[in-house]
């Protein structure tokens, strides 16, 4: 009878951690099948015009820069106007600064005096786009900066960065941890949905260029914020641009400027999950903040390339606006958003809903997959062939190549070489293969 009983304990214990698995991995699924993102940073270092670092980097004392709470005012920013952009590009969700490195917060907190309800627009920025995007079924992520360069209570004094802004006071750091919670349960308390938390400044306590050790000057109490997170809202995401590995409770991996696996700008060197959804995060021009004088604007296909090869990792593509202190997105950023849009109207169902295909990202280009179905995308006009292991390929052909596709299959290695010939897409020269 003991043994019976001992039997059906472990069932259901098993039972249940299938189930628990089960609602994660459906919590993850809607993030996972995006694949493109509006990240929006905003905030009143938009004035300046020098990017978002700018308080750090001329440096700016706090008093001295808290006097931008008279010059923000952001009187043409429409919630609708940014929401109807991001869907006009195909984007499926928005991450927008709730609150950057300078401290200054975009809602009405009533945990600083330090936000945008004591500007001259005076209206809650969060609460305008929580809005639209819950209309317009939209998902909403929330980046929140960990590190600050304005408060006296965080320890800067570990800290590599904000060391020029005039702080003398020790920092208190039980105090910025209750300070940041309780601002965390605003944001999960008062504007719905909150599809998740996307976190940003860790690496500011820990080595610089560490990207192995999760060691850190101080305790960031994680398992107390991510665990209040999920309390307050389950199907919240967690994520962390910390440049490392996962921690626990974290729903995603982050890698910034670069497609994962690759490090060309030094930020994203960490090993790449294998268990989790994956995002990379990237500029249209050079500055993540408005700057006036920034006009490195990637091109529609570098962008496009940008989208598809991430994707071809499995990965979403985040790809970030600065809008200017009146709150308007540049002209040049919209005309590309409205380019990839058109794009991906045609295209979009070799990049939605798909993981990665038959290998990594090539020199030639990529390939993303969706169950019997994949998708190579030679992005190299110059490529004359490729060779891919697909043993139970059962047929190919171009989509958008007016030309009939020539290949060959290897029956011994499975081995099967596509001719790369005929007219080919400025852009993508898309192939679809049908798996048995």
């Amino acid at each position: 009878m003991k043994k019976i009983i001992y039997t059906l304990i472990l069932f259901l214990f098993s039972l249940s951690l299938i189930h628990g698995q089960s609602q994660n991995n459906n919590r993850k699924k809607w993030f996972e099948d995006a694949r493109f993102g509006l990240f929006v940073h905003f905030g009143p270092y938009s004035v300046l015009g020098n990017g978002e670092w700018i308080m750090n980097n001329r440096p700016i004392k706090t008093n001295d820069y808290k006097r931008l709470s008279d010059f923000f005012n952001p009187q043409q920013f429409d919630a609708k106007e940014w929401v109807q952009i991001a869907k006009g590009a195909g984007m499926k969700y928005i991450t927008f600064t709730s609150r950057h490195h300078d401290s200054f917060s975009n809602w009405a907190t009533k945990q600083s005096d330090w936000n945008i309800m004591n500007t001259p627009y005076g209206k809650d920025l969060i609460k305008q786009l929580a809005d639209e995007c819950h209309k317009e079924e939209i998902k909403l992520v929330l980046y929140y900066s960990l590190l600050d360069w304005m408060r006296n209570d965080y320890q800067y004094e570990t800290g590599r960065t904000g060391k020029g802004t005039g702080r003398t006071e020790k920092g208190n750091w039980a105090d910025y941890i209750n300070f940041m919670k309780a601002q965390l349960t605003e944001l999960l308390t008062n504007y719905g949905p909150i599809a998740g938390i996307w976190f940003d400044g860790h690496w500011d306590q820990t080595e610089d260029k560490n990207r192995t050790n999760p060691k850190t000057f101080v305790d960031w109490h994680y398992n107390e914020i991510y665990d209040l997170i999920h309390q307050l809202q389950p199907e919240c995401l967690v994520a962390n641009n910390h440049h490392l590995p996962p921690f626990p409770g974290e729903d995603y991996q982050i890698f910034e400027r670069d497609v994962p696996g690759e490090n060309t700008a030094g930020h994203s060197g960490q090993e790449v999950s294998e268990q989790l959804p994956l995002e990379t995060c990237q500029t249209i021009n050079a500055t993540w903040g408005f700057s006036i004088t920034d006009d490195k604007y990637k091109s529609e296909k570098d962008l496009l390339h940008l989208l598809i090869r991430t994707a071809g990792t499995g990965a979403n593509l985040l790809l970030n606006v600065g809008p200017m202190p009146n709150g308007k997105i540049q002209t040049e950023c919209v005309e590309r958003l409205q380019q990839m849009g058109d794009w991906l109207k045609k295209y979009g169902y070799t990049i939605y809903e798909t993981r990665q295909g038959f290998v990594p990202p090539q020199s030639w280009g990529a390939s993303t997959g969706k169950g019997k179905t994949y998708y190579i995308h030679i992005l190299d006009k110059n490529t004359p062939s490729i060779t891919l292991n697909i043993p139970n390929i059962k047929s190919a052909k171009w989509i958008n190549v007016d030309s009939q596709l020539i290949w060959e299959k290897d029956k011994k290695s499975g081995d099967v070489t596509f001719s790369i010939n005929g007219n080919l897409d400025d852009i993508d020269s898309i192939i679809e293969v049908s798996i048995k």
